[in-house]
């Protein structure tokens, strides 16, 4: 098959063992991104489509143009892809949500921006490289409180690296979330308003779904105590607009550490949340490691691999005839 690998914007998949699992196809392997009639064009041959993640949407408007197109091999959830378009235009969509193994490297990331957080970690880094020597004091993890919103796998992984440090683990979620949690001995505080209140460190670990945008509120950031750092390597969307800006300008959180953004790729230097003084900021690496590349595309490549040998597997829209 003619296939298509979008997004791959470091040029990293070629050089990773999962790779050569599509050595029977015609691969192109695109670095940049495009959208709308450049996109189209770039895909006019395609038969398949593997999708890096969601930073393509897949669209009526594009599988009207392309012709050729067989199949689109993903992983994940798919709210970037119109599956309504995908079965008028019949073409199969293949992606599995979940997987028994979590994302440590998301969770790994998380911990690194909490320290980064406490301590302060780019600024004393710039000061030392500016010869200032050290800026500025941090702060200790020991003794803190962390609360997860979302008890989910990657939640629970963070909670185990909270305890390894001495740091005081309380959940919030949904209410199956919550009672997931306290029948894993987990602490689950009365209201969600104490949860708020008592996370001194908040970072949020839900899928972005109809039920979950806007979740975080106004209203909540104001209830963190002072001094409260928020970590969100889930998605921006979590969080209703505009509220982080106004509640970082209103001094609660005090810092916050951002992997996502409403708008991705961020490319503008002046946006007001990516510029704020108290942002660390990272470009959406939470599942950017080689190990995790290659355990994600081995699945993507494989959903290739069956849909051409005729036994299509992890199939969301029905095949084409």
């Amino acid at each position: 098959m003619r296939v298509h690998i979008l997004d791959d914007w470091s040029d990293t998949l070629r050089h990773l063992p999962c790779f050569a699992r599509l050595a029977g196809h015609q691969v192109t392997v695109w670095t940049d991104p495009a959208e709308g009639p450049a996109l189209a064009h770039r895909l006019r041959e395609a038969e398949a489509i593997c999708l890096f993640r969601e930073r393509t949407r897949i669209t009526a408007d594009l599988l009207a143009e392309l012709f050729n197109l067989r199949l689109i091999s993903g992983r994940g959830a798919w709210p970037h892809v119109d599956l309504a378009a995908c079965a008028a235009f019949g073409v199969a969509f293949a992606s599995r949500k979940s997987d028994e193994a979590p994302n440590h490297a998301a969770a790994e990331l998380t911990w690194a921006l909490i320290l980064a957080a406490l301590r302060d970690l780019p600024g004393q880094m710039a000061a030392a490289k500016a010869g200032r020597w050290q800026q500025g004091v941090g702060r200790s993890l020991r003794g803190r409180t962390i609360g997860i919103y979302g008890h989910g796998r990657i939640g629970q992984l963070v909670a185990g690296y909270a305890r390894a440090f001495g740091v005081r683990v309380i959940w919030w979620g949904s209410e199956a979330g919550r009672a997931r949690a306290q029948a894993a001995g987990g602490e689950v505080p009365a209201t969600r308003a104490e949860f708020f209140a008592r996370s001194e460190i908040l970072t949020l670990h839900l899928r972005l779904t109809p039920e979950t945008a806007g979740l975080i509120t106004a209203a909540d950031l104001a209830q963190l105590p002072p001094g409260a750092v928020l970590v969100n390597t889930a998605r921006a969307g979590l969080i209703a607009p505009g509220a982080l800006l106004a509640a970082l300008n209103a001094g609660r959180p005090a810092v916050a550490a951002l992997d996502v953004f409403d708008t991705e790729p961020l490319t503008d230097p002046a946006d007001p949340l990516l510029a704020h003084p108290r942002v660390i900021a990272t470009p959406h690496i939470g599942f950017v490691t080689e190990d995790e590349f290659d355990l994600q595309f081995a699945e993507v490549f494989d959903q290739v691999n069956a849909f051409a040998a005729g036994r299509p597997i992890n199939l969301v829209t029905p095949s084409p005839a």
